[in-house]
């Protein structure tokens, strides 16, 4: 069995050319035992996973990488058994949510085996990785999407430094004129919102909507139903919801008006249980009011596709000022996002920024403590006004 796993390790590491270190490789912490990448299909899991295989100073014989989904895996703690007897220290354990009972697996590999375990999965794993004693063993990662930052440092092969989220509010008249002598702006905007989010873009340019659809299609069809019972049926309710979050006027979502297209009658809780799952896959954005709840079954004040990409790839037409709201979101994924009374965003409890075009008025946010106009078509901002393609740089 192990035999025939290097010979699949073999080819994946072959295939594997990318140079380029995501965030997320400064981030860990790799003396912990037991370690999760969770993420998006597509945001460049596997590729962080072959990355660390290779970069391990173990010899290969001592390091494993294997797919929850290969021929041959039937039982994950049998597979770590058998590598551990070779001498085997680092299992790498890539799609682990298509393996049932994964958990307890894991947990069983931890108490019994002095085994370095690495795993990846989707991100709906936010869900189920917290279910028994596994959350007090695994130390969760999330991946993101390409930030601004890592799409310039890919695209012009420069390196560019992460911006904390005080910093910009505080320097960013000075951080904008030191960052701007390095590239194009507007043109590496323009094509960021449309393509930039996911790394596979720079694999084939041509055909990236298109293969970003499948992916889509791919986490709707395949990978929420393997954690969240559900029927076949259902999964074309899930495909309908994202196509109408196209059309849904993003700052008062319209639950009623939901229902009557997706034929749900009245079974509001079916449809934010949808909601959620596509929020838990990345694939949809919910974003709450200041003055309600976080629970599954509470009304999202504001509705998005995920990212910007997708906005692109989805939908038919799309509104300049949905895109803006998306990108800000999507930068501040690390960070507290609700909606408050006035303005667009309250962020940490702490700021609030209302985000615009160039010509945005500080009017609905005059009088609210510590409140900032973000603004796209601007390449340095003011005194309370801050260029949106900063927040690029928070990660």
């Amino acid at each position: 069995m192990i035999d025939k796993m290097r010979i699949y390790q073999r080819e994946f590491v072959n295939k594997t050319t990318e140079s380029y270190k995501r965030y997320l490789h400064k981030e860990i912490n790799y003396q912990n035992k037991l370690i999760g990448i969770i993420g998006a299909r597509g945001v460049g899991k596997t590729t962080f996973l072959l990355q660390y295989l290779k970069d391990s100073p173990l010899a290969f014989q001592e390091k494993l990488y294997v797919s929850a989904d290969m021929p041959g895996v039937d039982s994950l703690l049998d597979l770590a058994l058998a590598f551990h007897r070779q001498g085997g220290r680092l299992l790498i354990i890539d799609e682990i949510h298509k393996y049932n009972h994964f958990e307890q697996e894991l947990k069983n590999i931890y108490d019994l085996l002095d085994l370095q375990v690495m795993f990846s999965g989707s991100s709906a794993l936010k869900l189920d990785h917290a279910r028994g004693d596994l959350s007090r063993r695994a130390r969760m990662y999330t991946m993101r999407g390409l930030s601004f930052r890592e799409f310039i440092e890919i695209r012009r092969g420069i390196e560019l430094p992460v911006i904390g989220l005080e910093e910009i509010f505080e320097n960013h008249i000075n951080l904008s004129y030191e960052l701007l002598a390095k590239f194009d702006l507007y043109r590496e905007w323009q094509e960021y919102i449309q393509y930039g989010y996911y790394p596979f873009y720079f694999e084939n340019r041509e055909d990236y909507h298109i293969k970003l659809m499948h992916t889509i299609n791919t986490v709707i069809e395949i990978d929420i139903p393997s954690i969240f019972a559900m029927e076949y049926s259902n999964i074309a309710l899930l495909k309908k919801l994202v196509t109408l979050i196209c059309t849904s006027h993003p700052y008062k979502p319209n639950m009623k008006t939901l229902l009557e297209k997706m034929e749900l009658k009245s079974d509001y809780n079916r449809l934010y249980r949808y909601m959620t799952f596509l929020h838990r896959a990345d694939i949809l954005t919910l974003v709450n009011a200041r003055t309600r709840g976080d629970g599954i079954f509470a009304k999202p004040e504001k509705i998005y596709l995920n990212n910007t990409n997708l906005h692109y790839a989805y939908c038919d037409s799309v509104e300049k000022g949905t895109i803006r709201e998306v990108f800000f979101r999507s930068m501040l994924g690390e960070h507290s996002l609700l909606v408050p009374d006035r303005g667009d965003f309250l962020i940490d409890e702490m700021y609030t920024v209302e985000i615009g075009g160039k010509n945005k008025t500080k009017k609905q946010i005059k009088k609210v403590e510590n409140a900032y106009t973000v603004l796209d078509d601007i390449e340095v901002g003011g005194e309370r006004k801050i260029p949106l393609w900063l927040f690029g740089f928070l990660y």
